[in-house]
């Protein structure tokens, strides 16, 4: 039973300690002299000062903390000094008379003093998200911590605390009286004597030894990462050490990671199992942990409700409370039972695959009789947005059950309807319960012996380790009623010969209230706490796991490697929904690099023009049929007078081969001048054009002969900045020209996108191409604007990219949306161009001029001219930039803005006078973006500028909850 001790030291303030009286103090004892700063604390009173000789830190106590007490804390830093590990600590400072801990006297009261070393760091609490990467980091760090204070021994670790968790429950009891709000002192009141509850029975296996017991975000410091995030690097504040249990340490730790989750209790697993790795716990230990963690909140919140009350100007107790009460929130949102089986799982416990053994509940219903439904994110019976009607479930359940009278929804299978568009988190969409139709009136028994309790929705059947939650039977047996296996126990709810609805959950936790859904990435744990309740149907009702692993390794064993996928660990995305795509989990995320789909996923017009040809005829170009005219008198209508020839390929690749061909066919030359950090293609002459060394960093060193890269146009970054720089851009490119003049050799022309995709939407200098364009004309080289990407209506205020130049090329070529994701691309020319290549035999593209692929090309036109996409990416292109110009204002690693309309950059840097980029960071940033729903890639030869280029249907909404997004990542940490 806790001491008066104790009890009294919960009531303590801090020392009556001014900014002055610590520098008086720290030049008469200490010899120390300089600008001097208060730190924060909750009991004792700390200030920082800087001298020429270094940066320390004078901690003021009270002395009803005993100097032995202090003493054991500092031989614990000289300890942990000569330790093996790469983080620090602190270390004494010796007054001038020698000693470590010195009696002071300020005004009336007698304090003790102590000078210690200042660690440089950034406290870890300055960032409000922690990654996987630095969740392990942590945890291996507090492990270590424990590691090597596991021989040491003080007498001074013998000690009163409030912060032992041994002595949490007393504690947090006693300190209750100072929680204001009813609810929430109710709700600290329960929750500690739950984790008593499970505490209790496993004390005398849970190891005690000297541990630093805060080991927390505010006492853990550490240093940016090339990828710009924190990892720690160092220990402070040893204000609470003791011998304590070992878990305990970690219980401290992981309850301050908790408010760093993002609202995602199980993101501190990779703490835990780092923790394990190097300091492996028992199983008392495991399943002590999560009461450990809630006991810990609960103290938080009740110690820092009573220290206000008798230190109302602490702003260190103020600022945290808010933090503390949201560490309570989150560690008592998820079950005990629940937490632990998480954790179990994280440290590779495993869990045979069975099933409960139960009776039929309705044995009068042939389990071959009951059909299943399909609401998984590849169901056929979910079309367009149908998935999004809030009675779809019950709707095609209704449906399957229209034959037999019988019908079921699986256990475990994530269903689409309960996604949720721009969502930051993904859906609570995975079934602990089945759904079923059911003839009314079909008789239930019970499926094994139990106690019946009502509630005010439904009944529970609560046996020995198991209990059923049953909704839609009408039962009339009393709450309270013991029941055997085989009783009668009612009947499926409406008149005879009608289909009645019923609701199964089964439960281990026989003192939840089981939610019906889980969040995909949670269910590994809640499956086992509410396994399938198929054996009361006798027949298997679970949905086949979601391995995406396996698909992977699969891909990962049959297609080429140089054929990359985004993402480290990539979602199996199966459905789209115009800006949205779907996992095979029904994880919606918003689409923001997909420039293929122009008019967006999933389209029913596409659809449907597809199917009806299909079902007509496919085929070659060589034959005559009607599509291919019109698509090409289409085509040619949308370009410039005198470009009216099309050729019609299978991608944008092709049709820069093609260009390049017909330039070297029409000017009789091979030369062909192109820009550096420029990406055309992947065949053999669309690669030659190519030169960035993102996608090819060997790119510079294997060009052909007759590839003459010139420096690329990059106002931001490049040689020469700024719209002024646009004479010395074009002078680089009239350089090469007049070299090649007086060489003797002629251009056969030159390529160029109009505006520069590949490194993030950049706008070409004032009258650039217009220059370029005459140069090479003067020498008879053919001008090829390369539309791939930034044409066919995606910049909004031009439907072609070179319009914003100003300026008319001889070749133009498309490919990419046109035909939103079927293969197809085109050339288109003039007339004299095309015939000249007649010289080398004609040409032809199997797929390109079919008749399926020019249906879709014209269908994609049609979609975009119905639904004014070209202006809506004008209108919602220009709003979206907007708003990035302002994130830039807010957040120095944002460069710049590039672009125009839906294809905008977004290049970030480490130093905006520097313009050092932020390549790294990118790639973490883009994989923080995933986590949040987003779908996002870095493009540039340096990687450091996210390629915003989304379906054109993109909404304000969508456009909005991106940007709010990348805020949340850029002022919180990835």
């Amino acid at each position: 039973m806790p001491n008066t001790v104790l009890f009294q030291r919960t009531e303590l303030a801090r020392p009556l300690a001014s900014l002055n009286d610590a520098a008086a103090l720290l030049k008469q004892h200490y010899g120390l002299e300089g600008s001097i700063k208060e730190l924060g604390s909750q009991q004792d009173r700390n200030f920082r000062i800087e001298t020429e000789a270094g940066r320390f830190v004078l901690k003021i106590a009270r002395v009803e903390y005993a100097t032995l007490e202090l003493e054991a804390q500092n031989a614990a830093m000289r300890h942990l000094a000569k330790s093996e590990y790469p983080w620090k600590t602190p270390q004494p400072v010796c007054a001038l008379t020698g000693e470590e801990v010195l009696p002071v006297t300020l005004g009336d009261e007698q304090y003790n003093a102590r000078v210690l070393t200042y660690l440089d760091g950034l406290p870890l609490s300055s960032r409000n998200y922690f990654s996987p990467t630095t969740m392990h980091a942590i945890g291996t760090l507090s492990a270590q911590v424990a590691l090597a204070l596991s021989n040491f021994e003080h007498a001074g670790l013998e000690r009163d605390l409030q912060w032992d968790l041994r002595r949490a429950g007393p504690v947090a009891l006693h300190l209750l009286s100072s929680v204001n709000e009813q609810k929430r002192r109710d709700d600290v009141a329960k929750a500690m004597v739950l984790s008593m509850r499970y505490i209790n029975p496993l004390m005398d296996d849970l190891r005690v030894q000297a541990v630093h017991h805060d080991l927390t975000d505010d006492n853990i410091v550490g240093e940016l990462d090339a990828e710009g995030r924190l990892v720690p690097n160092g220990v402070i504040d040893f204000g609470d050490l003791i011998s304590g249990w070992l878990i305990g340490d970690l219980a401290v730790t992981c309850s301050s990671l908790l408010h760093h989750t993002d609202g995602n209790v199980f993101a501190i697993l990779p703490a835990i199992q780092a923790f394990h790795a190097v300091f492996p716990l028992n199983e008392a230990e495991i399943k002590a942990l999560w009461p450990l963690v809630v006991a810990r909140a609960g103290v938080l919140v009740a110690s820092s409700e009573q220290q206000l009350q008798i230190d109302p100007d602490n702003d260190y107790v103020s600022n945290n409370l808010e933090h503390e009460r949201e560490i309570f929130t989150l560690a008592t949102s998820v079950p005990f039972s629940v937490m632990e089986v998480a954790i179990l799982s994280a440290l590779g416990h495993q869990w045979p695959k069975e099933h409960p053994v139960l009776g039929r509940l309705l044995p009068d219903i042939a389990p071959e009789s009951i059909n299943l439904t399909d609401l998984s994110t590849t169901s056929p019976d979910l079309e367009e947005d149908n998935w999004a009607d809030p009675q779809i479930d019950w709707k095609l359940l209704a449906k399957a059950a229209s034959d037999t009278g019988s019908a079921s929804t699986r256990y475990g299978e994530h269903r689409l309807s309960y996604t949720r568009l721009l969502s930051p988190r993904p859906p609570a969409n995975f079934p602990l319960h089945i759904d079923a139709c059911l003839p009314a009136a079909a008789q239930a028994v019970v499926p094994f012996d139990c106690l019946l309790k009502r509630t005010n929705q439904h009944f529970i059947l609560v046996g020995a380790d198991l209990a059923l939650h049953i909704h839609g039977l009408e039962c009339q047996l009393d709450d309270g009623t013991e029941l055997k296996a085989g009783d009668a126990l009612g009947r499926i709810a409406g008149a005879e010969g009608s289909v009645g609805g019923l609701r199964l959950q089964l439960c281990r936790d026989l003192d939840l209230m089981p939610p019906l859904f889980a969040r995909p990435d949670h269910a590994f744990a809640w499956q086992r706490i509410c396994p399938s309740p198929a054996a009361l149907f006798g027949v298997d009702l679970d949905a086949a796991p979601v391995q995406t692993d396996i698909a992977l390794k699969r891909r990962q064993r049959h297609f080429a490697s140089p054929q990359k996928h985004y993402y480290a660990n990539p979602p199996q995305i199966e459905r789209g929904y115009r800006e949205h795509l779907f996992d095979t989990t029904g994880r919606a995320y918003l689409d923001m690099v997909n420039n293929v789909a122009t008019v967006g996923h999933g389209h029913p017009r596409l659809a449907m023009a597809a199917k009806k040809q299909w079902s007509l005829l496919n085929t070659n170009s060589r034959f005559h049929y009607q599509a291919v005219a019109d698509f090409s008198e289409q085509l040619a209508s949308l370009a410039p007078e005198g470009l009216d020839t099309v050729f019609l390929v299978n991608s944008g690749s092709e049709a820069v081969d093609l260009a390049i061909r017909l330039a070297w066919a029409a000017s009789g030359k091979r030369n062909i001048v192109s820009l550096l950090e420029a990406y055309h293609g992947w065949t053999m002459a669309s690669d030659a054009v190519s030169t960035s060394i993102a996608d090819n960093p060997r790119a510079l060193e294997t060009r052909p002969s007759w590839v003459h890269p010139v420096t690329a146009p990059n106002t931001y970054r490049g040689e020469y900045r700024g719209p002024e720089s646009t004479d010395a851009y074009v002078a680089a490119v009239e350089r090469a020209l007049v070299a090649m003049d007086e060489r003797g050799e002629g251009l056969a022309g030159f390529i160029a996108e109009s505006v520069f995709g590949n490194a993030g939407g950049i706008l070409l200098p004032p009258g650039y191409l217009q220059a370029v364009y005459a140069m090479v004309r003067a020498r008879g080289g053919i001008c090829i604007a390369d539309e791939v990407q930034v044409g066919y209506g995606r910049l909004g205020h031009y439907f072609w990219g070179f319009e914003e130049q100003g300026v008319v090329p001889d070749i133009i070529t498309i490919a990419k949306g046109m035909g939103n994701g079927q293969p197809l691309g085109a050339v288109i020319t003039s007339r004299a161009v095309a015939e000249a290549f007649e010289q080398d035999g004609y040409f032809f593209s199997s797929s390109g001029g079919s008749p399926v692929s020019c249906v879709i090309g014209m269908t994609v036109l049609e979609i975009m001219r119905d639904e004014n996409l070209m202006e809506n990416a004008r209108e919602v292109g220009d709003f979206l930039k907007g708003k990035l110009e302002d994130l830039a204002n807010q957040h120095p690693l944002v460069g710049v803005v590039h672009g125009m309309g839906l294809y905008l950059g977004l290049e970030f840097v480490r130093d905006r006078d520097s313009r050092e980029p932020a390549t790294h960071e990118t790639a973490a940033i883009c994989e923080r973006l995933q986590d949040l729903g987003i779908i996002m890639q870095p493009t540039g030869d340096h990687l450091n500028v996210l390629k915003i280029k989304p379906p054109l249907c993109l909404d304000y909404e969508s456009a909005n909850f991106f940007v709010a997004m990348l805020d949340k990542v850029l002022s919180e940490g990835w």
